[in-house]
Formats: structure tokens, sequence, C-alpha cells
């Protein structure tokens, strides 16, 4: 696949202080990039380098082979950008935005109108079309901000915080609309809910304090929790004992918490030494003990599990080891 978005080494300093230091990344068409950090672990003050909204204190980025240092009007032309808050003229009506941001993009007459005319069918703005921007729900505003970015079709897309202020079927609405143009596009997201990245992302990143902590898929960062390969399974109460006894024996087998569902079922869970696999033996185990599991699954943690142990200073270490 072709790379569209090349960062390396980029640095960005305030005075003394180093918001950005020395992260490096690239995002290939087809791809939708996760960017996730703490608050003020420097997403937002990347994004805008990325994006030729601030120039890098020393290494660089490219978007299409443009340089966001010495070609931003060309970086300018090939991205979309929806920027934290989704700023806007709100005097203007929506419609009057629009054509703005058309003529601003090079877009003229019915070319314009079939821009703008596409990019309101995609985010679902006709009803507010005539109405000022500065009356318009949150939700609304961030639907404003997504059209003006998707306007002239671009081959990179750049959206910080895209659902923020969008109630549950609008954040499904733009999932959907963002996964539907990444087969053509590269698409960068910065996001606090994690949920998103596993919903739409082909990948994230994690940054902290400035630099680059992790980067892979979604069922890649989950492996690096340390109970990865845990087991939970559901039992009869009657035979929880029985069952967690049974497992105590296998192989690796580091841990057990037992956990009443109600007065007839309990579910065990078991914690592996090493993140070792267990789930065949323990299913293998349960089933010649002859206990009757009406459940059982790998229980591998979630994506908040990873952010928290990776962003802490004692999982940015192991992280970084």
């Amino acid at each position: 696949m072709t790379v569209m978005v090349d960062v390396d080494r980029l640095v960005k300093r305030f005075g003394d202080f180093v918001a950005v230091n020395g992260i490096s990344l690239s995002v290939k068409k087809g791809e939708v990039l996760g960017f996730l950090g703490p608050n003020g672990a420097g997403k937002t003050t990347t994004m805008r380098m990325i994006a030729g909204f601030l120039t890098p204190s020393s290494g660089t980025a490219r978007v299409c082979g443009h340089d966001v240092a010495t070609d931003p009007i060309r970086v300018k032309q090939s991205m979309g950008y929806m920027p934290e808050g989704s700023p806007s003229y709100e005097d203007m009506s929506v419609r009057a935005f629009l054509k703005f941001i058309a003529a601003v993009r090079g877009l003229e007459g019915a070319e314009a109108q079939k821009a703008i005319d596409r990019a309101v069918e995609r985010v679902v703005l006709a009803d507010v079309l005539d109405r000022p921007i500065d009356v318009l729900s949150k939700g609304y505003k961030r639907r404003v901000g997504m059209a003006q970015a998707i306007l002239h079709d671009p081959p990179v897309l750049v959206l910080d915080e895209p659902t923020d202020g969008l109630d549950p079927n609008q954040k499904h609405h733009v999932r959907s609309l963002i996964k539907d143009m990444a087969a053509e596009k590269a698409i960068i997201i910065s996001t606090h809910i994690l949920e998103e990245v596993e919903a739409v992302c082909t990948r994230a990143v994690i940054i902290g304090r400035g630099e680059l902590l992790a980067d892979g898929t979604s069922a890649e960062l989950l492996k690096r929790l340390p109970d990865y390969h845990a087991v939970a399974f559901v039992v009869p109460t009657a035979q929880a004992d029985a069952a967690a006894a049974a497992v105590q024996g296998v192989a690796n087998v580091a841990a057990i918490n037992t956990q009443s569902l109600d007065a007839a079922q309990t579910k065990i869970r078991v914690v592996p030494s090493q993140n070792a696999p267990i789930l065949a033996a323990v299913a293998e185990t349960l089933k010649g003990k002859g206990i009757a599991v009406t459940e059982i699954y790998q229980d591998r943690g979630n994506l908040d599990d990873v952010f928290r142990l990776i962003t802490t200073s004692s999982g940015a270490t192991k992280s970084a080891a």
C-alpha cells in the first residue's frame, strides 16, 4: 500500500517545554490510524504539525510526498482537517459556510455545488443548512466540521475527536462514514473513546509525554496485557469448588478468582503465569472432570486496560524497554 503520511522524528518545542519528542510513524492508503494518549500527551500538537498548522522544531512530516514545512499549501490541498472544537465562522449559515469552504478549495459553480451536496448528504446536514452555525448543537457543529473536511474529497483525513458531542446514533453514522471512506484514503483519528478504535481503526498508536509508546493493531496491543491469556468460564454453583480445584492443577495457572453470578451460577477466572496460553488445557481438564460448563472463553481484557498499562509510569517503562 502507498504511504500517504510519513512522520520522521518529529519534535515540537515551546520554549523549554518539549510537547512532541521524536515521534515517527507512517499511515498507508486504506489505513485508519487511531491516535491515543492522555490529555497533554502531544496528540493535538502532532496532528497540527501533520496538517501544516504548526511548524516542527525538527524532524519532518510529509503528506502525499509534500513536506509540511517547505510545501504547506500542497499539504493542505491533499488533506481534510477537522481540528478540535470544529472552529468555523459561526455567524454564517451552514450553507454559506460550506460555499465559502468550496471557494477556498478552488471549487466553483456546478462542481462546488456537487461537492457541497455530497458532503451534506454524507454527514446528514440537510435539515440545518440555512441555520446560523452558532445556534447549532455541539453535535451538529461537529458534523459541519466533518463536512468541511471531506468537501474536496481529499486523499488524507486528519480528524481530532470526530465523534465528540454526538449522540449514539450520530456516532454510529460517523463511524460508518469513516469506514466507507477508508479504502481510498489514509485517515488519522484522535479519540478518547477506545471503543471507537476497535470499531473503525485498523491500527493504533499510543503516545505519552510527547513520545511514541506503542504502535500496533488492537489485537497486538491487547497482547501486551499480563493476563491476555486469562480464561473465564461459568459453571453451576454446586460444582464451583470442584471446578476450581480441577483447574488449579493445570500447568502455568497462577491465580483463580471466583464470582457468584446468581444463586445457580458461578464465574471462575483463571490467570496464567508468564502469559501462557491455557484455554485448551483448562477446557480439556473441566471436560475430563465432568464439570457442566455453560460458557468458556479467553478473557483477554480490553483497550482501556492496555491504555492504562502503557500510559502509567510503570507501563511506559515496560513499553519502552
